[in-house]
């Protein structure tokens, strides 16, 4: 089968992405997924969803293996597998009603206690009036209401008074303002029966119980015996899990029939996880129901199924297949449905070779091809769209190309071709593509030629009222220097280049002498107008951003320079023709969560305001009082392997260059394939009509009332037939 494993990657440390999977995780799965025989594809889903449909629709998979927690609100778990179904594709797991109860620890709670199953007494609290805490027993525990992952749960999270209950809500509403629950604490253990529906036993597929074995040394001096936040996340070496639980037979009987209730109550699918909290005096409670449990390696989930004889592998399969099931999935086809349109491609790339080596040498910098790609570049590009199935055509931009293009059949372009020369240079291709109705990748040449020259891209990118540094243009070098120049240095660089071509040591200015002299050069090494501007001398960042109208921002990336002795450094083009000891890349830049909501909406707001699409790349620069300032915007970012910054960002986003190539080329086709539906529906107009018209020329003339019935004159207009046989 054709498997897209969808999952939300874990970056940080931070809460917020505490449910996410962990690169190893994602890892582990998909290497079971392809030893089990199938093609897959992994979609990382954190973003806008327009991209994980793109991308999708463009690989039209026989299944979605989902894990994906969703981000935010309180039906995040449900998003996904809505939006699945919303696009008619088989998935595994729960649906999103199952996903968006279970979420919810109190609606879960008066579902399940209509039905028999034990749980604590609780309220549901979403503003601190509404609190009636002496209605239930004391202790009790505090603990968000729509959170899993012990999110929110800390040793301070049980009250042993009302007044204490008070204010320990009052500061979890003020953390979790979608509701808390107050929950009656049971003193004793945690115990966790796992579910896996296609496991054949007594219980329709619950699993045997299993405990946790926690390290005394990490909870020495802890009053409470709970498994808290930083047990699950920060300490998770410290707890084993015990499988099965030492319990007595007729409580894991007790326990499996429970679950299995559970199970059919909620209509909880493939896979599950029932947690427990059972008294010291042997009673069991039901505390939540995982719908969608964690997959990490040595989770409870396969040490439990591991006593059915079912191993990694085998659980992974069990999860395919009891979905495979329920969608009537035979040999990859899911019956009853049409097969969706599938590849290959003819995907036409357009591109320039770079077939003079750039220099950095200090007296002539050789730079005429540093836009351009190398062979291997180009090679590794090619490799890329192939393994997605698709046919690639190489097509050189050459003074050739309208022609080539004119005659050869292509359903997309990969477009990475920069054009010759002048500011329109990038958008040359596009234009011809777009003459040709032709979709490609990449932003139009409205949005490639305004981006190229950075003095009008600055003029929008203000206006959207994002910071910018004070500039001018200089066409000479002769021109007076604005008077908002208040101070230097101030550095200069060419207006339209790309790949920091003219932007070297000496570009940074310390009086007006030096800054003409470099302008001077600029403007005749160049042909074209210099860009002067304020020196930002903080930190330096770039921000990698794919997809169209709501573009995912990729974690930026911040590159270090390491030389103190610069007083004021640059990213030069000496920098990125040779990795030195004066730089370093950081991906993901290190920076705090305010701060990075900041660059990522600053990134957002200037693809949006020069209407970049697919893929761009952003720099920044932040003065000492933590003000983000745009620099320029390149949306044909290189895309050299290991290299170029946009594939650092992305490896620092946990995504492969394949994927990264897969990414660009996704909205593509989803512009293909509505071109192709466009065009269908236009001959099917056009045959309609058509065949409208035959059945009229068929039918006999209608006899024209308008001038009586009689002899008496006829109609001066003549039918085609009657022409026809005059």
């Amino acid at each position: 089968m054709r498997i897209a494993l969808t999952y939300n990657l874990k970056l940080s440390d931070s809460e917020e992405e505490a449910e996410f999977d962990s690169l190893e995780t994602v890892n582990t799965l998909a290497a079971a997924i392809e030893r089990l025989g199938h093609r897959l594809e992994r979609f990382e889903v954190s973003g806008p969803a327009s991209r994980t449909v793109a991308r999708l629709e463009a690989y039209s998979p026989d299944l979605i293996f989902n894990i994906a927690e969703g981000r935010r609100g309180r039906f995040r778990e449900a998003f996904y597998p809505a939006l699945f179904e919303e696009l008619g594709f088989a998935y595994t797991g729960s649906d999103a009603y199952a996903l968006a109860i279970t979420l919810d620890k109190q609606l879960t709670k008066l579902v399940l206690s209509k039905h028999g199953v034990r749980t604590p007494g609780w309220q549901f609290v979403e503003h601190l009036n509404e609190l009636k805490v002496e209605e239930l027993r004391f202790p009790v525990i505090i603990k968000p209401n729509f959170e899993g992952s012990s999110k929110g749960i800390t040793q301070d999270s049980v009250a042993e008074t009302v007044e204490e209950a008070r204010t320990k809500v009052a500061h979890a509403l003020a953390r979790y303002p979608n509701g808390v629950l107050v929950e009656e604490f049971i003193r004793g253990t945690d115990i966790t029966v796992p579910y896996l529906a296609a496991v054949q036993n007594d219980h329709d597929g619950v699993l045997s119980p299993v405990s946790y074995d926690i390290d005394p040394a990490a909870i020495a001096g802890r009053k409470y015996d709970i498994y808290d936040y930083e047990l699950k996340t920060k300490r998770e070496s410290a707890v084993k899990v015990r499988a099965p639980a030492q319990l007595p037979a007729k409580m894991v009987e007790e326990l499996r029939a429970v679950s299995k209730k559970i199970i059919a109550v909620l209509d909880c699918r493939d896979l599950g996880r029932i947690d427990f909290r059972l008294s010291d005096a042997g009673v069991p409670y039901f505390l939540e129901l995982n719908a969608l449990p964690s997959l990490e390696q040595g989770a409870g989930i396969y040490a439990s199924a591991a006593l059915e004889g079912v191993h990694l592998d085998g659980v992974v399969n069990a999860i395919i297949q009891s979905a495979a099931r329920r969608y009537k999935i035979k040999d990859g086809r899911r019956q009853g449905k049409p097969a969706r349109k599938t590849g290959p491609l003819r995907v036409g790339f357009t591109y320039n070779v770079k077939r003079v080596k750039p220099t950095a040498d200090p007296v002539a910098t050789e730079d005429s091809e540093a836009e351009y790609d190398s062979p291997t570049t180009l090679q590794a590009i090619r490799e890329a769209i192939a393994s997605w199935g698709h046919e690639v055509v190489d097509l050189e931009a050459t003074a050739e190309l309208p022609s080539v293009l004119a005659s050869t059949p292509l359903d997309i372009v990969f477009n990475i071709a920069e054009g010759f020369k002048g500011r329109n240079r990038e958008s040359q291709v596009p234009a011809m593509l777009e003459l040709l109705d032709i979709p490609y990748t990449g932003s139009d040449p409205a949005t490639l030629s305004i981006a190229l020259d950075k003095a009008l891209a600055k003029k929008i990118v203000r206006q959207a009222g994002i910071h910018t540094p004070i500039f001018q243009l200089m066409h000479t070098g002769k021109e007076r220097l604005n008077k908002e120049f208040t101070t230097f240095p101030l550095i200069v660089k060419p207006v339209a280049e790309g790949s920091s071509k003219g932007v070297v040591s000496k570009s940074v200015c310390g009086n007006e002498a030096e800054l003409r002299e470099v302008v001077k050069e600029i403007v005749t090494k160049y042909q074209q107008p210099a860009l002067i501007e304020e020196y930002i001398g903080g930190r330096e960042f770039t921000v990698g951003l794919l997809g169209e109208r709501r573009p995912r921002v990729l974690p930026p990336m911040e590159i270090v320079f390491l030389d103190k002795a610069e007083k004021n450094p640059i990213y030069s083009f000496q920098h990125k023709l040779d990795w030195n000891d004066r730089i370093r890349y950081d991906a993901p830049a290190k920076l705090e969560p305010a701060l990075l909501e900041k660059l990522r909406a600053a990134a957002r707001g200037s693809f949006m305001a020069l209407g970049c699409r697919d893929v761009a790349r952003i720099d920044f620069r932040m003065d000492d009082k933590g003000r983000l300032y745009f620099i320029e915007c390149n949306p044909l970012p290189g895309l050299t392997p290991g290299w170029s910054d946009l594939v650092l960002i992305a490896q620092g986003a946990g995504m492969d260059y394949r994927g990264l190539i897969g990414e660009i080329m996704a909205p593509a086709i989803r512009r293909y394939k509505e071109r192709e539906a466009r065009r269908a529906a236009d001959e099917s107009a056009l045959m309609k009509l058509a065949m409208e018209k035959a059945a009229q020329e068929k039918s006999p003339p209608s006899e024209d009332k308008s001038n009586g019935s009689g002899g008496g004159g006829s109609s001066s207009e003549v039918s085609p037939r009657m022409e026809m046989k005059a």
